[in-house]
């Protein structure tokens, strides 16, 4: 009897229709080219719901060369694959859809092309000259898109990465199996991906291809499930490595000064601005550093709170520190990833699951658009409601010339019109925003479940709907306690107000007066700039603060446009400032490294899937 060389896994999930033809082909197809006793085919059946289990363990049990791998749990088809490929005999581990959509006559080429020690990884391609593939409109597209963007992003030298017909040496499989973090429909584009960057040999040859019955690719869950896991591998593979602590703490400063430095050559009078800024009263200046400074132990505080009534007791300086390195990871980082940081920083330091740190940093998102939208919010809407926002407009075309850009004229007037009533239409949002959350949390969360489910009844929606659940059942604990819900409400309040006062002191050091008026003004332009903030267009909202904050301040008073925005810029940059200078310290204080929490938060995921399946 010769020693079992190759395994040939066929991911299973609800196949009952097809897999006792599938099985008895594959057999029938390595028992053509390989001698007797050196195969086995394993049957890995996924948390199936049909009769996929049972045929899979009577097909097991009538022929020797046929295992039933099972799983009650649906693992996704790359943990599927990795479920099976572990507990495999073979050196050659193979895998290839059940439906049977590649042409078997290129088995033999697949197995050998590794078997042979020629390759490490070998792989179909239905994009390769000399194939034959009869793809719908709708799958050639997004095939072609999707595999354009790995090309482009992950710099594969690959043509089709989601052809489901693969083989994999042992030695190179065990190499990249931990590396690999997809456990569904991107995990074969992560190995063929991973295994060209650690210098394996890939193989990639054209088959023929049929496409056979519905595809189980959601095209609008997974193929925007699997652009975000390029996106994911981009940034562990070309930009994190790049990434050191150094790096992490200069790069915002350097972006507030490039992103200032371009706002002020195309809209304003540069040495207007300038001058503003020499002239303002450095001593002043250095007293709104320290009163910004005050907002970050009632930061502290608050979150302490929320955690607290969420069931995790923990000291207020350390989850100052925790939040100083979350913002500071929003400064340098797009899309508010620093979010993901503070998660990583409670779970590594203080046990706090993933689940409770997202919800808490969910339940202080709320509050601070509950302190925001008190602010000003309603007021926005108010005054485009009413025409203020014609003043502004007015104001702003009276003091600034149109200004060309791209060949393009731009009227400075009809740009803020537009820029308030786009800010406005963010305050409607968040206004109505915090009512649904906040109305949604004294509810049952069985409605989450109803709602998902509505739209798809896969595994996948008993997850997702699992996930959320959790999450605005935390949510609930905070909002549904009067005490708690006061505490929080009125901390969130009091650092708003402190940003305002710092806001107040940077007019002073800019010789502006401080008049009701002029209090009411900046409590509305810190306000609306941070609302402005809300859409993640730009690390720690630059430029976005600095518009919004500037429309507002000239607008509604008489103080000079260039000295409006070089108010604005100062008051960013201060308070920026403040945020870098607390995360570097409170990284070397914690021995946090900022790469790493970002890197480290990838764990979420797996987390709260641990979560929900308990």
């Amino acid at each position: 009897m010769t020693d079992l060389q190759v395994s040939v896994v066929l991911p299973a999930y609800n196949e009952e229709e097809t897999l006792e033809r599938t099985v008895a082909v594959t057999l029938e197809t390595l028992a053509s080219f390989l001698p007797a006793g050196s195969f086995e085919v394993i049957v890995a059946e996924d948390g199936c719901d049909d009769r996929t289990p049972t045929l899979a363990s009577r097909l097991a049990d009538e022929d020797d060369r046929v295992r039933h791998l099972h799983s009650d749990d649906r693992l996704g088809r790359g943990g599927a694959l990795g479920f099976a490929f572990d507990r495999a005999a073979g050196e050659t581990l193979v895998y290839f859809d059940t439906d049977l959509a590649t042409d078997m006559g290129h088995l033999e080429e697949l197995v050998e092309s590794v078997r042979s020690g020629e390759y490490d990884l070998a792989t179909g391609s239905r994009w390769l000259p000399g194939n034959r593939a009869e793809r719908p409109p709708e799958r050639a597209v997004s095939s072609l898109g999707y595999n354009s963007l790995v090309r482009l992003f992950l710099r594969s030298d690959l043509q089709d990465h989601q052809c489901g017909f693969k083989a994999f040496d042992r030695v190179a499989f065990e190499a990249l199996r931990d590396a690999v973090e997809d456990e569904h429909w991107f995990w074969d584009t992560e190995m063929l991906v991973r295994a060209q960057r650690r210098g394996f040999r890939v193989r990639e040859f054209p088959v023929e291809w049929e496409p056979r019955g519905d595809t189980k690719v959601d095209l609008v869950r997974d193929v925007f499930g699997m652009g975000s896991q390029i996106l994911r591998t981009w940034w562990q593979l070309s930009v994190s490595p790049r990434i050191t602590r150094r790096v992490s703490a200069a790069a915002g400063s350097v972006l507030v000064t490039l992103a200032l430095a371009v706002a002020v050559v195309v809209v304003f009078d540069v040495e207007a601005v300038l001058d503003a800024i020499e002239g303002a009263d450095r001593g002043l200046l250095a007293l709104s550093g320290l009163v910004y400074l005050v907002s970050w132990p009632l930061r502290g505080l608050r979150y302490r709170d929320i955690l607290d009534r969420l069931g995790f007791a923990s000291d207020t300086w350390f989850l100052t520190g925790a939040i100083f390195i979350s913002q500071t990871g929003n400064l340098v980082f797009p899309a508010r990833l620093g979010d993901g940081v503070r998660a990583y920083v409670v779970k590594a330091r203080r046990g706090v699951p993933y689940p409770s740190g997202f919800a808490s940093l969910a339940v202080e998102r709320v509050f601070d658009l509950l302190a925001i939208t008190a602010l000003a919010g309603s007021v926005l809407v108010g005054l485009v409601a009413t025409g203020g926002a014609e003043q502004v407009a007015r104001a702003i075309a009276a003091e600034v010339p149109p200004v060309t850009v791209g060949g393009e004229t731009v009227d400075p007037g009809a740009a803020a019109r537009t820029a308030l009533q786009v800010a406005a239409g963010v305050g409607g949002a968040a206004v109505l925003a915090v009512l649904a959350i906040l109305a949604g949390a004294r509810f049952d969360t069985d409605y989450i479940h109803r709602a998902v489910t509505a739209v798809s009844n896969d595994s996948y929606a008993e997850y997702v709907s699992g996930v959320l659940e959790q999450f605005v059942g935390d949510v609930q604990t905070v909002v549904v306690d009067r005490g708690a819900f006061a505490r929080v409400g009125v901390g969130s309040l009091a650092i708003w107000v402190v940003d305002v006062l710092t806001a107040v002191v940077v007019f002073r050091a800019f010789g502006v007066a401080v008049t009701p008026a002029l209090l009411a003004t900046a409590f509305f332009a810190v306000s609306v700039g941070n609302l402005a903030k809300v859409l993640p267009l730009s690390p720690g909202g630059i430029g976005l603060y600095e518009g919004a904050f500037t429309l507002i301040v000239f607008g509604l008073t008489n103080v000079a446009a260039p000295v409006a925005f070089a108010i604005s810029i100062v008051d960013h940059v201060v308070k920026n400032a403040v945020t870098i200078l607390g995360g570097v310290v409170s990284m070397a204080w914690l021995n946090v490294s900022l790469t790493e929490a970002v890197e480290e938060s990838r764990e979420a995921e797996a987390d709260v899937d641990g979560a929900t399946q308990d």
